[in-house]
């Protein structure tokens, strides 16, 4: 069946009907007299666009740049993107060859939570820097049937250059894919565009102090960002079936204010990002730190995981003593077997059991493979067996090492000294 004569079965769930005469594709500034509600919507700021006989609505706000929102301006989000191209660091959400225009918000509201057809998005909205200014724009679904507008009003003025989402790589834009396949023949192509997904990076970073990672809940205890008389998002598909049943966009403009918090949050959290893992934010506490050395180390910046780790490492408490057995680990990476062996020796001597028994581990190889220094390596392997039945009697977590690799270690151990 054709996508035109879907839309005529479904006219009934408008109150009123768009005429074939109408204008069938988009103008500047469109009529909206003949939509229910045209006042109320006139005065959100939400206009139509009008396409194959039907049409979706597009609400559009601009904000400066010296706007806040929690702890950062918009004007930061640029000075971000700066940062990136003045330090040239392999990292996912690097913005290296990118001016703040080319970036994306993107975030959409949808009937449920699951994938699949059965799911139906019925607002896309998008912010970007343009002009000095953050544009967002949200296309909203005015009823089932009118998708070929909703989405092609979307997709024919959005710059895909580099999109950014929370959870977006497996929540939105997977729905975007399946929406558009079902009426692809009518829209253009999906382009391929990076993607930088905020939520991973989020749960990278204060996984540490947060037991959930919701969006709403990084906005308060991170950016610093109060939401008040915000709409819970989960009533926001209760109140999508209210509005295309009886056309009162009241609640609707609820919902739209929510997303529009959702997208500008975004722009905030990817500067804060950003400035933590460029260590720009002087209120970067020593966790945050350490978890951008660990990320560093994963990446294999090994550079940057050193700089990251060494800014913690003085001291005797846990975090330096975390810090100096992971700058080790770069050190040993590096071959710069010294450094490693003076790190190590230290968290011996300092750290919990747990990180000891690492450290002797690590020790014991240096000693016996690097320096053939082997009364060095036995001491390390024996002092590792210790810490093993001490965990064994308190019944902690399996030990790095079992007892039948310490004994034939021990035994190799003895064979080379005697050699």
């Amino acid at each position: 069946m054709s996508i035109k004569k879907k839309l005529n079965r479904l006219k009934s769930h408008l109150t009123h009907e768009v005429s074939e005469k109408s204008v069938v594709t988009n103008q500047s500034h469109p009529a909206i007299a003949d939509i229910p509600f045209s006042d109320v919507w006139e005065k959100a700021g939400v206009t139509p666009y009008y396409f194959e006989g039907s049409y979706c609505l597009i609400r559009e706000v601009k904000f400066p740049l010296d706007q806040k929102h929690g702890r950062y301006s918009f004007s930061q989000f640029a000075e971000a993107v700066a940062a990136w191209n003045n330090q040239p660091i392999n990292h996912p959400l690097s913005a290296l060859d990118h001016k703040p225009e080319d970036f994306f918000f993107f975030d959409t509201e949808t009937t449920g939570l699951g994938g699949g057809a059965g799911n139906s998005i019925f607002i896309l909205g998008h912010a970007s820097l343009n002009e000095n200014q953050i544009i967002l724009k949200q296309h909203i679904l005015p009823h089932p049937g009118a998708e070929v507008p909703f989405y092609k009003s979307f997709l024919e003025h959005v710059d895909y250059t580099t999109m950014a989402t929370y959870n977006g790589k497996s929540f939105d834009w997977p729905q975007v894919k399946t929406q558009h396949t079902l009426i692809r023949e009518h829209l253009p192509k999906l382009p391929s565009f990076g993607h930088f997904d905020l939520y991973h990076a989020s749960r990278r970073m204060w996984k540490h102090k947060l037991d959930r990672l919701k969006l709403s809940i990084v906005e308060k205890e991170v950016l610093g960002i109060e939401r008040k008389d915000d709409l819970p998002g989960f009533l926001a598909p209760m109140i999508y079936f209210d509005f295309v049943e009886r056309k009162d966009p009241e609640g609707m403009l609820g919902i739209l204010k929510h997303n529009e918090i959702d997208i500008l949050s975004l722009i905030s959290l990817y500067t804060h990002l950003s400035f933590q893992i460029l260590q720009l934010d002087k209120e970067q506490s020593s966790q945050e730190i350490y978890e951008v050395g660990r990320w560093f180390s994963h990446l294999g910046e090994s550079s940057a995981a050193r700089q990251a780790f060494s800014q913690l490492s003085a001291g005797n408490d846990d975090g330096a003593l975390k810090a100096k057995h992971a700058l080790a680990f770069e050190y040993k990476k590096q071959k710069r077997w010294q450094e490693a062996l003076q790190l190590w020796e230290k968290v011996v001597d300092e750290g919990t059991d747990e990180i000891r028994l690492i450290a002797c581990i690590e020790l014991a190889k240096i000693y016996e493979h690097r320096e053939k220094n082997y009364p060095r390596a036995i001491f390390f392997t024996k002092e590792a067996e210790i810490i093993m039945q001490k965990q064994e009697s308190h019944s902690t977590n399996k030990s790095q090492m079992s007892h039948d690799e310490a004994a034939k270690r021990l035994e190799r151990l003895h064979r080379k000294l005697e050699a």
